[in-house]
């Protein structure tokens, strides 16, 4: 009798280990605890990652964390892989980070200071590192971009590559957004040949964080509405036959839902060509919340119409089912 009652409890327990284990297929959201915004995603050896805004007041947004995963389920937080302790124009406001791999090294864009003029010290940096989780260090001891170019405010970076390998900083806040071409060093900016340094695209209603893709030929520009606190904020996008433009909105594809959250935008997209996958990678305000910092990384799947419209995306509760990259 007491080998049957062992037995029980034995099968018991491994019919509890696997539905538990059957519970865990969906990344559910947020994806990883804690307040987090303006979420990067990136994809390195087939291992996913997303380095978001430590989202706070400002004197305390003074470093990044990232975070990995193997499958959009299970998610390791890498503390502090950059902090202003390495970067030492950067005070204050450390938001909004960009990732690119080139040449066996990470390069990590990021916004510091919030500045509020051409007077005042920060913008846009770049740090280094030969893992993706870091620690990185300052690539330049200074701000790759200080002023206010076109109007815009030296914040919110994305770093695009062209089909032909070119790199492009695009960025912007103050609603205007900027493109210009990046050296190959990322140190500096090659002019355009018109003479150009930063050429503006901002479509109607761009607000901030401006994300750019190739798809079937076409390049989509998608960018975030409102403010980042209301209930108003969202994302929306354009198609164009160049990173140029012209950028004419098509209209809202992310957006709150007052059943499960507001505020939802500031995204950036994970792309799975072969298993022709798209994911959204975003973050949004939980009901319960009212401070405007108290922000969540969430992920939800972006799908495409037949003429390659972005289907208006469902912000879900349940997130992803469990997806290895390859």
């Amino acid at each position: 009798m007491k080998y049957l009652f062992s037995s029980l409890l034995l099968l018991s327990g491994l019919a509890s280990f696997a539905q538990d284990t059957k519970t865990i297929k969906q990344s559910g959201n947020p994806i990883f605890p804690g307040w987090y915004a303006d979420p990067e995603a990136a994809v390195f050896n087939n291992k996913y990652w997303v380095y978001p805004t430590y989202s706070a007041r400002y004197k305390e947004q003074v470093f990044i964390d990232a975070f990995s995963s193997d499958d959009l389920v299970n998610w390791k937080k890498h503390p502090h892989v950059l902090d202003t302790a390495a970067v030492k124009w950067a005070n204050k406001a450390m938001w909004a980070p960009a990732i690119v791999q080139k040449d066996k090294k990470y390069y990590l864009f990021f916004g510091a200071n919030d500045i509020q003029s051409d007077k005042e010290i920060g913008g846009i940096g770049v740090a280094v590192a030969d893992k993706p989780e870091g620690p990185y260090k300052d690539h330049l001891g200074k701000p790759l971009v200080d002023k206010f170019y076109n109007g815009a405010q030296p914040i919110d970076q994305f770093v695009f590559k062209d089909k032909d390998g070119q790199y492009y900083l695009i960025y912007g806040g103050w609603k205007h957004c900027n493109i210009a071409k990046l050296n190959q060093d990322f140190t500096g900016f090659l002019p355009f040949p018109d003479g150009t340094t930063f050429k503006e695209i901002t479509p109607d209603n761009y607000v901030e964080g401006p994300y750019m893709f190739i798809r079937n030929g076409k390049y989509y520009f998608m960018w975030s509405e409102g403010g980042w606190t209301g209930p108003d904020y969202c994302v929306a996008y354009a198609v164009s036959d160049s990173p140029f433009g012209p950028f004419k909105r098509v209209g809202k594809i992310l957006q709150q839902d007052a059943t499960i959250a507001r505020g939802a935008g500031h995204h950036s997209l994970i792309i799975n060509e072969k298993k022709n996958k798209y994911y959204i990678v975003y973050h949004r305000r939980p009901l319960t919340e009212t401070d405007g910092n108290h922000r969540e990384t969430c992920i939800d799947e972006m799908k495409f119409d037949a003429d390659g419209m972005i289907l208006p995306v469902k912000i879900t509760k349940e997130g992803v089912k469990a997806q290895k990259f390859k």
